[in-house]
C-alpha cells in the first residue's frame, strides 16, 4: 500500500523480463514515491499496524474488532482520491493521520539504491518528476525526512489535480501541465492499475517496480518490464551520455 490502506499489484503468474529503458530516447522521467523509491514497509505498518492500534484505543476496542471495522471501510474507498486522502481518513477515524505520519516519520527511507539512481539522472539531466498518489501532508513528512525534493524538478501529487494515478483524467492533466512527449517519457510505478492507466496515455516506456517493501518477498507481474527496485536501471544509465537541462521541454 502506498499511503493508502491498501492497494493491489496483480499477477502471481512468472514476472516478465528485466526492464532495459533506451536511455537515449528518454528525457523526461515520471517516478512514483511509495514502492518505487521509498520502502513501502511504512506504509504497510503504518495502515496494517499502527492505525488499527489507534482506532482501537481511540473508540475502546479490540485490536480485532477494530481492523474488522476497518478493512470494509478500506475497501469501499479503493480506487478513489478519497482512498489516499488524509484529511478524509482523519476525519472519518477520529484520528490526527497527519500528526500520526510526523511522529513516525523516522521509520521512512528510501529503497536501496534510490537515491543513487535519482542523483544519476539529476547528473545526466533528465527532467525528473515524482507522480505521487500521496496527500500533499504525507508527501510533506516523508520529503522532509528523506530530502526527496531536492532530486526532484517538480513534485505533483494527484490530489493537485483532482483524480487519483488510476484515473484517465489525471494522466490529461498531468500531460497538460508537463508537456511531456509520452514517446521520450519513461514511467515507473509498483501498482498494475496506475501502470494500465498510463499505457492507455501512450507512454512508451513503463517499468513495474516489483519489490516495493522490503520485509515481504518481491511481487511478479507480466504485463510490464519489471526491475524488483530501481537501482537495477543505474548501470546501464551511467553508461549514457548527459543532457543539457536547459533544452529541456
Amino acid at each position: 500500500m502506498r499511503d493508502a490502506p491498501s492497494a493491489p499489484f496483480g499477477s502471481s503468474l512468472d514476472s516478465s523480463p528485466a526492464a532495459r529503458p533506451p536511455w537515449t530516447q528518454i528525457d523526461t522521467v515520471l517516478l512514483d514515491m511509495d514502492g518505487t523509491l521509498l520502502d513501502l514497509r511504512f506504509d504497510n505498518y503504518f495502515w496494517l499496524e499502527l492505525v488499527p492500534r489507534r482506532y482501537a484505543q481511540r473508540h475502546e476496542l479490540t485490536l480485532e474488532a477494530a481492523r474488522e471495522q476497518l478493512i470494509p471501510r478500506f475497501a469501499a474507498r479503493q480506487g478513489t482520491l478519497e482512498w489516499y486522502c488524509t484529511d478524509f481518513w482523519s476525519s472519518e477515524l477520529a484520528l490526527d493521520l497527519r500528526a500520526l505520519k510526523h511522529e513516525m516519520r523516522e521509520r521512512v527511507c528510501f529503497l536501496p539504491g534510490a537515491e543513487e539512481f535519482l542523483q544519476a539522472l539529476v547528473d545526466r539531466g533528465r527532467r525528473t518528476v515524482l507522480v505521487t498518489n500521496a496527500h500533499r501532508d504525507a508527501l510533506a513528512v516523508k520529503a522532509g525526512q528523506t530530502g526527496l525534493a531536492r532530486y526532484f524538478d517538480t513534485m505533483i501529487s494527484s490530489h493537485d489535480f483532482g483524480a487519483p494515478k488510476e484515473h484517465d483524467a489525471f494522466w490529461r492533466m498531468l500531460s497538460d501541465r508537463l508537456s511531456f512527449d509520452p514517446q521520450r517519457t519513461l514511467f515507473i510505478d509498483d501498482s498494475l492499475p496506475v501502470l494500465r492507466a498510463a499505457r492507455r496515455h501512450g507512454l512508451a516506456h513503463i517499468i513495474a517496480a516489483c519489490h516495493p517493501d522490503t520485509t515481504q518477498d518481491a511481487r511478479t507481474v507480466t504485463e510490464f518490464p519489471t526491475v524488483r527496485r530501481v537501482e537495477e536501471l543505474l548501470g546501464a544509465l551511467l553508461e549514457t551520455p548527459g543532457k543539457n537541462k536547459n533544452s529541456r521541454g
